[in-house]
């Protein structure tokens, strides 16, 4: 069993992954917070993660596409936030816009700070 063979001092092997997954998931769902908080005034953190989450299964499930993947999975992942907050298709675009930059900036301040070198689970591009 892998408790037998553990050392002490070292890392499980599947933890930092994990937790480099969590960390992206939080600031994903930060990102999309702020900017469905600004633009629509809803005040939900589990929204904005859940959102996240099925923003990024839109945006894996359509990227792929030759030639217009990244655009079909840029409209999925808008579409999935006009599904989940209140307002069309513009209000569901400013959404993605602001949580895009909002990502950007958590990040730039997360990876500065504290060194983590952390992406944004939910938010392309960020």
């Amino acid at each position: 069993m892998w408790m037998e063979a553990h050392q002490p001092g070292m890392v499980v092997p599947f933890v930092g992954p994990i937790v480099a997954f969590v960390v992206a998931l939080l600031v994903g769902g930060l990102a999309i917070y702020v900017s469905a908080r600004l633009v629509v005034d809803v005040d939900d953190y589990g929204r904005a993660i859940f959102t996240a989450i099925l923003g990024a299964v839109a945006w894996a499930l359509t990227s792929w596409i030759p030639l217009v993947g990244p655009f079909i999975a840029l409209v999925a992942w808008i579409w999935v936030i006009k599904w989940r907050y209140p307002g069309g298709w513009v209000n569901a675009a400013v959404i993605g816009g602001g949580a895009w930059v909002a990502a950007l900036v958590i990040l730039f301040v997360a990876n500065a700070v504290f060194g983590l070198g952390v992406g944004a689970f939910g938010v392309p591009g960020a």
